[in-house]
């Protein structure tokens, strides 16, 4: 462990204090987080983070907010403990909610981000969710409550934010949204994964589907993990997705010059960092389907993926998924989240388990506000059951 730091070095030994001091908070502008030190204190924060978010990792947030920071005016809070980066979340202030114009403070999420937990140093989760709830109280400006969006329900960073919760018996919250996504885990082969997932018919449907595509041409599968002919393969994945339905509703990759530049610089960044994997499912040399995932152990994230429209009845997307669930096989992987849609019917087919997600309302700053937040909580939980309204 030689080079680490002292609370690193906790981390690794799988300890941590049993009290954490209060942290500062720092303010960062874009060209702040952009800096070559804050960027090496950045990536070591997100290799002994307690929870991993790709999309909060220098390799993608960065480009995210060259594209669309500066005009969502997005500040990304930084949290130091003893001069050492622990917690790190990028925030915004705006009126647009679900819909309506009630101006607050929210993590950041955009279209292409599908997770919204902080970056923290494992075992500071309380500790960073504590300063962070005071920093709002004092810096509330106009915002009335604090939106917390897409936290993995399950993860430690949700589970340290209900004890602080809970701990401040006047503090409002609620869960705002909720939503269940396909989940791959499990300590097995993919063999028997997809044995126990589908039925016998099913499979005996998807090894006829292989066949028949075969006799179409010369099929082979690659997996690559590198950065080897990554700008070649990134054009053919825009060409591929753009020649189907997201191309001809507008919501591709390569629909906008922005999405383009994010997906482009996301993955050379994530290749070089060595969290990027690639899969193709070719015919006669030519891709019919692509994937994308993003691995951050002890877990990976399925970040894109496209298929040839023209073969849709050999199911290429799905077929790709069965060798996609070589990820239950590798030794710092133990599970993969599909960030697909709840309800998705392709994925939720085979990726047994769900991951729960949960999106958050918490009170802020002083009596009136906070009392005007209850006035919220309460016509937005009025038909819920007592036992799904988290409010103290």
């Amino acid at each position: 462990m030689a080079g680490l730091t002292a609370m690193e070095m906790q981390v690794a030994g799988s300890f941590a204090p049993a009290v954490v001091p209060h942290g500062e908070l720092r303010l960062l502008t874009r060209a702040e987080v952009a800096e070559p030190a804050f960027i090496a204190a950045w990536e070591r924060l997100a290799a002994y983070a307690g929870e991993p978010n790709p999309f909060f990792e220098p390799w993608f947030l960065l480009p995210a907010l060259a594209q669309w920071g500066e005009s969502g005016r997005v500040v990304t809070k930084a949290w130091f403990v003893g001069g050492q980066l622990a917690g790190l979340l990028p925030v915004v202030r705006t009126a647009a909610y679900y819909g309506h114009v009630i101006t607050h403070a929210t993590g950041w999420l955009h279209a292409n981000a599908f997770c919204g937990a902080p970056l923290i140093l494992a075992g500071y989760e309380d500790a960073f969710w504590r300063d962070m709830l005071a920093h709002f109280d004092h810096s509330a400006r106009r915002a009335l409550f604090w939106h917390l969006p897409k936290l993995p329900a399950d993860g430690p960073a949700n589970a340290a934010l209900e004890r602080v919760l809970a701990s401040q018996g006047t503090r409002a919250h609620y869960r705002v949204a909720e939503e269940r996504r396909a989940l791959l885990c499990g300590a097995t082969t993919a063999a028997d994964y997809l044995e126990a997932a589908m039925s016998a018919k099913k499979r005996k449907e998807l090894r006829r589907q292989h066949t028949r595509l075969a006799e179409e041409g010369a099929l082979s599968f690659e997996r690559i993990e590198g950065d080897e002919a990554l700008a070649e393969w990134i054009a053919e994945f825009l060409v591929l997705e753009a020649a189907g339905w997201k191309g001809a509703g507008g919501s591709a990759v390569a629909s906008a010059p922005d999405t383009r530049a994010l997906f482009t610089e996301a993955l050379t960044g994530a290749a070089a960092a060595g969290r990027l994997e690639r899969l193709a499912l070719r015919l006669d040399g030519r891709a019919i389907a692509m994937l994308v995932n993003f691995v951050t152990p002890p877990g990976a994230f399925s970040f894109k993926t496209a298929f040839d429209e023209a073969y849709a009845r050999f199911s290429p997307g799905m077929l790709l998924q069965i060798e996609n669930l070589a990820l239950l096989e590798r030794d710092d992987v133990e599970w993969a989240d599909s960030c697909a849609v709840e309800g998705h019917p392709m994925i939720e087919r085979l990726w047994r388990d769900k991951r729960r997600m949960v999106s958050r309302n918490v009170a802020i700053g002083g009596p009136i506000r906070r009392g005007l937040f209850r006035l919220l909580m309460a016509y937005e939980t009025r038909s819920r059951k007592p036992e799904r309204t988290s409010t103290t």
